[in-house]
């Protein structure tokens, strides 16, 4: 069974800003930082932040059965904003999904707005529907606010040049 889910959150931070976060390493770097009860570690297996990287993703206790996984970046463009991340090895395979893929859009709505849209998505074996309620978009909106927050505070923090 295939399906996927989408969030998307409106901010009044550019899509360049957002891009430099989610086009680069650096989200993985922020997350455990800013939000370690949602990611613990994220370490850099392989690659520079292009397309081919690898990245292990160690997650914090009590999620049933998901304590890390690799995913590999298997498109990032930076002309339009897109990211896409698929899960390659460990527990999100175990578990019963057949395969499993974030997608990060940065899309600019006006000079200083825009929409970041999450979205997973998966397939699922026929012998594991259950699955299915595991499938949540919750900490990808909470890391998009997160990250919207972030670079507003660094620009208050920063004196403009």
């Amino acid at each position: 069974m295939k399906g996927s889910q989408s969030h998307e959150l409106e901010t009044d931070v550019p899509a360049s800003e957002l891009w430099e976060i989610y086009g680069t390493l650096r989200a993985a770097e922020l997350l455990p930082e800013l939000l370690p009860h949602i990611l613990a570690k994220a370490e850099l297996v392989s690659g520079d932040g292009g397309v081919g990287t690898v990245v292990q993703l160690t997650f914090p206790p009590g999620i049933p059965g998901l304590q890390s996984y690799k995913e590999r970046f298997v498109r990032v463009d930076n002309e339009n904003y897109v990211k896409e991340a698929e899960a390659v090895e460990g527990d999100i395979l175990k578990l019963g999904f057949l395969s499993y893929m974030i997608r990060f859009e940065i899309i600019q709505k006006g000079t200083n707005t825009s929409v970041i849209r999450s979205t997973v998505e998966y397939e699922i074996g026929d012998g594991h529907p259950e699955l299915q309620a595991m499938v949540s978009t919750a900490s990808l909106a909470v890391a998009a606010e997160k990250f919207a927050e972030y670079i507003k505070e660094q620009k208050l923090v920063q004196p403009s040049t």
